[in-house]
Order: structure tokens, then sequence, then C-alpha cells
């Protein structure tokens, strides 16, 4: 088929049809340069009591509903909530906020558990909402952010501004690895 076939002509032709448009596809997204759209962040968006922040897709392994059960952890520290059995694989569950140091995490129904994608150290951090992936322009990040009210300075890194909306960058690999999360033991 030349390239300027009219799609009109294939209409009779469902099976054309679709190559010609899987044609056109592949034309169009080889001759795309990068050079022509601006980069693009991503990231997972969620909430902390009354604050919002964003952690990097690449960090977040998935989303879970709170899970039935949960089994205490004899001799750890409050924040530890448990481990839960998610798909035939235990996942540590912390409360975020009570990690923080702002208080316990009220679970509710819209409260979740963000299964953190790290090599090492599994871990699943129960926040009070998620609110989905949230999508900034490279220009938007800015390397100042508001002081925060639930104490977690020492894990941001940068923030992403849109209008009056700040988003700031929760580094959840900085806090897994950080010495006061890896020290779980009660006292």
């Amino acid at each position: 088929m030349s390239s300027a076939t009219d799609l009109t002509a294939l209409i009779e032709q469902p099976f054309d049809l679709l190559q010609e448009l899987e044609r056109r596809s592949r034309v169009a997204i080889a001759g795309r340069g990068t050079g022509d759209l601006p980069e693009e962040w991503v990231g997972i968006g969620f909430r902390i009591g009354d604050e919002r922040f964003v952690a990097s897709r690449d960090e977040v392994r998935e989303v879970l509903m709170l899970p039935d059960s949960i089994t205490r952890v004899p001799g750890s520290k409050r924040w530890v909530l448990g481990i839960a059995n998610l798909r035939g694989h235990l996942l540590p569950l912390i409360d975020l906020k009570l990690f923080l140091g702002s208080g316990r995490t009220p679970l509710r129904r819209v409260s979740r558990v963000i299964s953190v994608n790290h090599r090492d150290v599994p871990a699943g951090l129960v926040v009070d909402e998620v609110l989905g992936f949230r999508r900034f322009l490279d220009s938007e990040y800015s390397e100042e952010w508001p002081e925060t009210v639930v104490r977690c300075d020492r894990f941001i890194r940068g923030a992403y501004r849109r209008g009056q909306d700040v988003w700031p960058v929760f580094g959840l690999y900085e806090l897994l690895e950080s010495s006061s999360f890896l020290q779980a033991a009660a006292d």
C-alpha cells in the first residue's frame, strides 16, 4: 500500500485498514525526535495527614488495599504495624505517619499500602490516601519546598510546582535505607 492510501478507501477491508493504521503509527513513532517533546517526570501522589507528596514511579512496586489480616511482630517499634501475607509474599507494614513522629494513621477505607520497589528492604508503607499518577514537566521542578508538618524534610528531595500546588518529592529509598528505619526493634 502506498503512503498516500486513503483510509476511507479501506473501509470495506477492515484487516487492510488495521495494517495501514499500524504502518502509519510506526512511521509516526520512528519520525518523532526526542527534542520535540518536553521531558516528563511521573510519580505516585499520596497523602500523609493533610499534606500531599509524590514519590517516583520507579520506587513504587504497587499500591495495595489494606490487608484483612496483619500479624503483629513482638518486640518491634510501634510504627511497625506487622506482617501481611500478600499473594504469598510476606510484607512488613509500616505506619509512615507514626514513623515520622506525627501520630498514628487512621485506618480507613481510603488508606492504602505503598509497596516500595526496593531490592534489599521489603516494606509496605501505610498512608492516608493514594492520589494516583502525577505527571510533571522537568521545568516544574524546584530544589526548594515548603516545610512539612509531618516532619519528613530529611526524605524530601525537591518539589514540583504547578500553579499554587506544590508536590514535595518523597524519597522512598532514602527512607528505607535510613538508620532510623532499619532499627525496627523496640528499645
